[in-house]
């Protein structure tokens, strides 16, 4: 991840009227925006944390979904670099600048053991199934079966490979010492993503290369040269096996593989703004093997923005961005139509693609996190799903050394919709309620009593014929 500028972290900026996002969400003209160019290095690795949060207007919360945070745990052994779900949903993994991979019970975050890799810093993390790839600051991935018994049991780990295999030190097998470096990134590997289908694992770098191996016998089948800059972010499409880099150089490419080869072909650049892009994520794929129809990449003037994929052409489009962030997006996740963005400004939004209008909505701003939320990871919580909306598990690292689990309940738009007809069904009775009282306050109602209201002589009918015949007898 590259960050550029000079502006501290710390130097709230002025709004921009002339920067308009796709979507602003509810209050949001309330909000700070992002400089263009945050600091060059996080502050949270100089300075101690502050006892107040950045002033800011909070964000009221919506009624859509409800959210709190399960358990906190400070880390002695450094900063998160990595989560990931493993053990079928059973299992939290976390990576970070110690030689440790850690596994964590979901979601009280119990501590269930530790890998020692040997070698330190742990820069990236993948799971499928039960087979763990871990990226190291050696700039080589090791490649691990995990096992466990039951939830309250511990881990087995067992080694499986590395890639490429380590060199051999014997001269005999110079030719084979030589084809190893060719094959082994020059700079740490920043990402990883696996395409199952193909059972391809490609390797992002600040070399500004990708490498794509197979997983099968560990060979680098491909190398190109992805950016001009560090990559950042490797996502694939699983539809289609597209894949999605982004990097230093703001720009968000696809790549194709090559029909019976090995090599990859450029088939787009998607660029909105010259600022560094730090995260990717596909938030929704297309029928049909069309591919990912959504894809968002999170950049360091505090957007998120948003790629849309048409259904003819096949070719993305920009979407728009969604605006909120004051700093850098560090980090991306989705679930369904939900999209979860963690910032250099400590905290995590969770987004809300609208159906049919393809229009976002900022649900929630989660706080409690007191340095740039690093990296996220998000499960369903199948349980909640049955209750109407979506449950989710949320587990979130920080550069202050914290790991939080949140439980988060999202309304589905059907209830909204009934909640909301409710609502307006109750306002309306109420108004009407208050009409009616207040007319009465207006009018009292008339008292139909005879003692007060009953016909006096001086009205009565057979009165004044009585008084005319008197009259007349007189005459």
């Amino acid at each position: 991840m590259e960050l550029h500028g000079k502006k501290s972290f710390w130097a709230i900026p002025e709004p921009d009227p002339a920067r308009r996002g796709f979507h602003s969400p509810p209050h949001s003209d309330t909000l700070t925006l992002s400089p263009r160019r945050p600091s060059t290095a996080s502050p949270w690795q100089f300075l101690s944390p502050p006892r107040h949060s950045v002033g800011h207007t909070p964000q009221r919360p919506s009624p859509s979904i409800h959210y709190h945070c399960l358990t906190s745990l400070h880390r002695q052994e450094g900063n998160v670099h990595a989560i990931a779900l493993a053990g079928r949903g059973r299992l939290i993994l976390t990576g970070s600048d110690s030689d440790r991979v850690r596994a964590w019970r979901q979601p009280d975050l119990a501590d269930l053991g530790l890998l020692r890799t040997r070698r330190p810093r742990v820069r990236a993390i993948l799971v499928h199934g039960d087979t763990l790839f871990t990226a190291h600051a050696d700039r080589r991935v090791r490649v691990w079966a995990v096992a466990m018994a039951s939830a309250s049991s511990g881990v087995r780990w067992r080694k499986v490979a590395t890639f490429p295999a380590r060199r051999l030190r014997v001269s005999l097998f110079r030719r084979r010492q030589d084809r190893v470096q060719q094959q082994q990134h020059r700079e740490e590997i920043s990402c990883l993503a696996l395409y199952t289908a193909g059972e391809i694992l490609y390797t992002g770098s600040w070399d500004r290369t990708v490498k794509a191996w197979q997983v099968g016998d560990g060979t680098c089948v491909d190398t190109f040269v992805a950016h001009e800059g560090r990559v950042n972010a490797v996502v694939v499409g699983q539809d289609d096996g597209g894949v999605f880099t982004a990097g230093a150089d703001g720009c968000v490419k696809v790549w194709r593989r090559t029909y019976g080869e090995n090599s990859h072909a450029l088939t787009m650049v998607l660029r909105f703004q010259a600022s560094p892009v730090n995260a990717l994520v596909v938030g929704g794929t297309g029928g049909g093997g069309g591919g990912a129809s959504y894809v968002y990449s999170g950049s360091s003037d505090g957007y998120v923005n948003i790629w849309k994929r048409e259904a003819v052409t096949g070719r993305y489009h920009h979407g728009g961005y969604l605006q909120g962030h004051r700093y850098a997006v560090l980090c991306l996740a989705a679930v369904e139509r939900l999209i979860l963005s963690g910032s250099e400004d400590t905290t995590i939004r969770v987004w809300r693609r609208e159906e049919g209008s393809g229009f976002h909505v900022c649900l929630a701003v989660m706080e409690g996190h007191r340095g740039p939320v690093r990296c996220i990871a998000v499960g369903v919580e199948m349980e909640m799903v049955r209750e109407g909306g979506i449950g989710l598990l949320v587990y979130s690292a920080s550069l202050d050394r914290m790991l939080k689990a949140w439980r988060l309940k999202v309304v589905s738009e059907h209830q909204e919709k009934e909640r909301r007809k409710k609502a307006e069904e109750e306002e309306e009775e109420e108004e009407e309620e208050e009409e009616e009282e207040g007319e009465e306050r207006r009018w009292p109602p008339v008292r139909l009593e005879g003692e007060e209201y009953g016909m006096t002589p001086v009205l009565s009918p057979l009165w004044v014929e009585s008084r005319l015949r008197q009259s007349l007898d007189l005459y």
